[in-house]
């Protein structure tokens, strides 16, 4: 399976295992509780999809990768405990409470969430003397003499042994324990997720012309070469900054994140075209309408790659600017709801104070929310950014009401400045809105006009339709271009397999 599907089938596990009955006991008692073995090729985001999981879920996260972790620090130091037994005196052997379950407690105490995924990595490559407690724990989830608290679902990971030289491989006892699910990098499923999270579109186009190159393992002379998904999306971000400080981008930086030199080389030369088209194909202009005659003449002799990575780089503008949208109008709709609440509050206020008290009180949630969210490691970015927006608009309300001075004492006065900074906001989206939609449209004309009879609208229908965010703007404000297109496609489509059955029927 692709980790998109094994994210799901975790994500689906966790929830059945939390589930309780009337009586407030977990459905699959505890000790049936299998842990789950994610085992794949390294660098394909099993870390990743925890995070997500956790966040999507509304549960905690603690992880932590075996192979640095000794018996000891596994299981807790001993020490000698004075006891009574039917009136003689011993000295007995106890042990401290392992560091990974005191970091669940930790986490519990500091976030106040008290269920969570406890993700330990790398989990058949652990030290020699650790291996025979881990059928233990696997079982009953005990580290030495100390439980994992009931709520915490396991989840392991590991990479098969032609990947890592320190794995052991389990025996049948153990793996009769787990729930093993195999994942292989698929490049189809990387790619919504790079979409998502902002991964550029050097690197995405890039691999659209060579998705054999998204994952690869061989042994050199030199040793083994590899490239993994973390190392593109590691590569994406430092190219953002090395743009941003105008610095050369060149094989050296390449290589420290894709271990092959034939596609280090390769890689290199496309960034450097990529950057050529930027210039040349002028897409600012494309976008705010006014495409020079030569992008036209250019689109129509350049070749498939070239096609494909012009393209791509529209699209990415675009989507950016749709994720800005709709990142504002989660927020706006957010916001709403806590001024529908200070609507109905402000009958019962008798000042202006109060409703500034309302307003430091909702900022000071939305940080604490956050910050609990931090502590309990399922904090997205977005609902970070999110988060920080409401309280700093808040805090902005504020400052506003405060600025009027004297001059604010009703509730009710107070209330019309908040909804007038609301309204403005709002205004904003709108402008937003409306300028993404014409730029959207200038896209469509330009596509239309420029590959004619090419995939390239195709492409761009489908991953409007498939991206998140673009399907969610389109939904909600709608795009005359992007329903024409998908209706003529469709029936294109429609017509192409009329003849083919045509062609099998042999009339």
């Amino acid at each position: 399976m692709n980790i998109n599907q094994a994210k799901n089938y975790i994500k689906n596990d966790v929830g059945l295992y939390l589930m309780k009955d009337e009586w407030g006991e977990y459905r699959i008692p505890v000790v049936r509780q299998r842990p789950i073995f994610l085992l794949g090729a390294p660098g394909i985001g099993k870390t990743a999809i925890m995070e997500q999981i956790a966040a999507e879920l509304g549960i905690a996260l603690v992880s932590y990768s075996m192979t640095h972790h000794t018996r000891q620090s596994a299981l807790g130091l001993p020490f000698i405990k004075h006891e009574s037994y039917e009136g003689m005196e011993y000295d007995v052997s106890e042990y401290t409470m392992s560091e990974i379950i005191a970091s669940i407690y930790s986490v519990m105490r500091e976030s106040d969430v008290k269920e969570g995924i406890l993700f330990l990595d790398e989990i058949n490559c652990v030290s020699e003397t650790l291996a025979p407690s881990m059928l233990q724990f696997l079982q009953y989830k005990v580290f030495g003499k100390h439980r994992v608290p009931d709520g915490w679902v396991i989840v392991t990971a590991g990479n098969p042994p032609e990947y890592n030289k320190s794995v052991r491989e389990f025996d049948v006892v153990t793996m009769d324990r787990l729930k093993v699910l195999t994942v292989e990098a698929d490049y189809d499923t990387w790619k919504r997720y790079a979409k998502e999270n902002n991964v550029r579109s050097e690197v995405t186009s890039f691999l659209e012309i060579h998705k054999d190159y998204f994952y690869h393992m061989e042994m050199t002379t030199k040793g083994r070469s590899y490239v993994t998904a973390r190392g593109w999306e590691d590569l994406s971000t430092i190219l953002g900054l090395y743009n941003e400080k105008n610095l050369a981008v060149d094989e050296t930086l390449v290589g420290q994140y894709i271990r092959n030199d034939k596609i280090v080389k390769e890689f290199t030369a496309y960034y450097d075209l990529y950057n050529k088209y930027k210039r040349d194909y002028r897409l600012d202009d494309i976008l705010e309408g006014n495409p020079p005659e030569s992008a036209f003449a250019r689109s129509k002799r350049a070749g498939f790659d070239e096609r494909l990575s012009v393209l791509g780089m529209l699209m990415d503008r675009i989507e950016a600017e749709i994720s800005d949208v709709m990142e504002k109008t989660d927020y706006l709709s957010e916001l709403l709801k806590l001024l529908k609440q200070l609507k109905e509050n402000t009958a019962k206020y008798t000042t202006a104070s109060d409703v500034i008290s309302f307003l430091e009180k909702c900022s000071e949630d939305e940080k604490n929310k956050m910050e609990k969210l931090a502590k309990a490691n399922s904090l997205s970015d977005k609902d970070k950014r999110k988060l920080r927006r409401l309280s700093d608009q808040l805090n902005k309300m504020v400052k506003e009401i405060v600025a009027e001075g004297s001059l604010i004492k009703e509730p009710g006065e107070a209330f019309d400045i908040v909804k007038k900074n609301y309204d403005s906001e709002v205004s904003s989206m709108r402008a937003d809105v409306q300028s993404t939609k014409d730029r959207m449209h200038n896209l469509f004309s330009y596509v239309e006009k420029a590959f004619e009879e090419g995939n390239e609208m195709l492409l761009l229908v489908t991953e409007l339709t498939v991206n998140e965010n673009s399907s969610r703007f389109i939904a909600q404000f709608g795009s005359e271009d992007y329903t024409r297109a998908s209706e003529t496609l469709m029936l294109t489509e429609r017509q192409d397999a009329i003849k083919q059955e045509i062609l099998e029927l042999d009339i």
